[in-house]
């Protein structure tokens, strides 16, 4: 895969996505949100692949917004549809992805970049990295999920300040409200984030999409997240994973998943 503004590198059952704009600390503009969604549904789409890490290049930022310049005249349609368009093939996806998609969050993440961050499936964050949603100081709000997301992970409280105020917390900050797992140095974030994810692949790919999916329904509505837990549950008995995973316990060695 060759695209303009993204690079995307595989290594075994990993796949790890780069935003590659550094002139521009990584920001979102349409075509990067476009490259991100094609690069994204091809590997989510690659049996092979169990797991992707969503970066930025350099060691100043994840991402740090989205390109200003591209919306800064729009009407109230086109403010609407651009939001729209932008949950829809990116921030959305992301989030509903079946294959685990992990932020190293390097530097900035700031406004669209902190949004996408929180699409992914759960984050780990450089020493030096700042997040915030600094919408606000633009005269608009987050537009990417930024006032859904946010409070989830960190809480109605917590959300409503960083919103209101525009302001920044750093990585360790926003490890203790829950909005990362993991704090490392700039050095090694890779890695750690590398060590995780292969110990993802280790693991039944398809037990994993629909773990994705009972999660996500749940935090949609309660009710409907133990629905779909319960009927997740049943389809995973039918899945040679699942034949897989239950041998390989009896017999006690290792499993080895097919992934169906």
């Amino acid at each position: 895969m060759t695209f303009e503004n993204i690079l995307v590198a595989t290594e075994g059952h990993l796949a790890t996505l780069t935003i590659n704009r550094p002139s521009k600390l990584n920001a979102l503009n349409k075509a990067t949100i476009q490259e991100l969604h094609d690069a994204l549904a091809q590997l989510d789409a690659e049996a092979t692949i169990k797991a992707i890490i969503l970066t930025g290049s350099g060691e100043k930022a994840f991402v740090a917004g989205a390109d200003i310049s591209e919306f800064a005249h729009f009407s109230i349609e086109e403010g609407a549809q651009l939001a729209a368009l932008g949950q829809e093939i990116l921030f959305d996806f992301v989030e509903n992805m079946k294959t685990p998609v992990i932020a190293a969050v390097n530097g900035f993440a700031l406004g669209g970049g902190l949004e996408l961050a929180m699409a992914c499936h759960f984050r780990i964050a450089s020493d030096n990295a700042k997040m915030g949603l600094p919408e606000v100081t633009l005269g608009v709000i987050p537009g990417y999920g930024g006032t859904q997301r946010l409070p989830q992970l960190v809480g109605k409280g917590r959300a409503m300040e960083m919103i209101m105020t525009a302001g920044m917390i750093d990585a360790e900050t926003a490890k203790s409200y829950g909005l990362v797992n993991h704090v490392v140095p700039q050095a090694e974030l890779l890695e750690f984030t590398k060590d995780i994810a292969s110990k993802i692949t280790k693991n039944s790919p398809v037990a994993i999409s629909y773990a994705i999916k009972a999660v996500n329904a749940g935090l949609i509505d309660t009710k409907e997240g133990f629905k779909t837990e319960i009927k997740s549950f049943g389809k995973c008995f039918g899945t040679e994973d699942f034949k897989e995973g239950t041998t390989a316990f009896l017999e006690k060695r290792k499993a080895t998943f097919p992934g169906k």
